[in-house]
């Protein structure tokens, strides 16, 4: 499903090299859940950013369904990305002009997915996660879990084989956490997206079916 090959990424500041990923290898099977684990700094979120093809790798590798994405013009993957890859970030990215039912619409309609289309498919997956009763209601007037499971809802809108998460309950109390938690791992479960999520939470980690820790830019097993 997802394989990288060799994968590096350096930043340039104040004239120096500073190396972030350093020749990456690493499969993720088609279904799996992975866990990124390491101390801040360690590359945690570079690495999904571009496992998502929202930032380019210096060198190496990213193929996915075994093509090289990284071949393609910028137009081909945004359109894939679109289509094949959730997003799930700590700060939820919500707009706060809009309801829930609007934020988790808006993908699908990006899309060009039929306006009524969207809404029905919305409103479903709002259901699933317990927020029938909030679609009308802005993010400033949710709760941070139910701004988090907007932000979820809003990520498989598009049905997406590939879901990337990156410290989902972060900023979330343990009880409200947990409950975030049981909703990305019965996705996974249920619906066999393959999930990866950066985490420094040990409990979540240990409830994905693998796990790699991230130190000085290398991938380490987890112990």
């Amino acid at each position: 499903m997802i394989t990288l090959e060799n994968l590096s990424k350096t930043f340039l500041k104040d004239g120096s090299k500073i190396e972030v990923l350093r020749g990456l290898d690493l499969e993720v099977k088609k279904g799996e859940s992975l866990a990124v684990l390491g101390v801040s700094g360690a590359g945690k979120s570079t690495l999904i950013h571009i496992l998502g093809m929202l930032d380019h790798p210096t060198g190496g590798c990213l193929n996915i369904n075994g093509v090289n994405v990284f071949e393609w013009e910028e137009k081909k993957r945004a359109s894939f990305r679109n289509a094949t890859i959730g997003f799930v970030f700590q700060f939820n990215n919500l707009l706060p002009e809009f309801n829930a039912l609007e934020n988790t619409m808006m993908p699908a309609l990006i899309s060009g997915m039929p306006r009524e289309q969207a809404r029905e498919k919305a409103c479903k997956l709002l259901r699933e996660v317990g927020l029938e009763h909030r679609i009308k209601h802005k993010p400033g007037e949710l709760s941070g879990g139910e701004q988090q499971r907007v932000a979820i809802v809003r990520a498989l809108i598009m049905e997406p084989e590939i879901l990337l998460v990156d410290e989902p309950t972060g900023n979330l109390d343990t009880e409200t956490g947990k409950k975030i938690e049981d909703i990305l791992v019965n996705l996974n479960a249920a619906k066999k997206i393959t999930l990866v999520t950066v985490t420094h939470n040990k409990l979540l980690a240990e409830r994905m079916s693998s796990r790699i820790i991230l130190h000085d830019g290398k991938i380490y097993d987890y112990k």
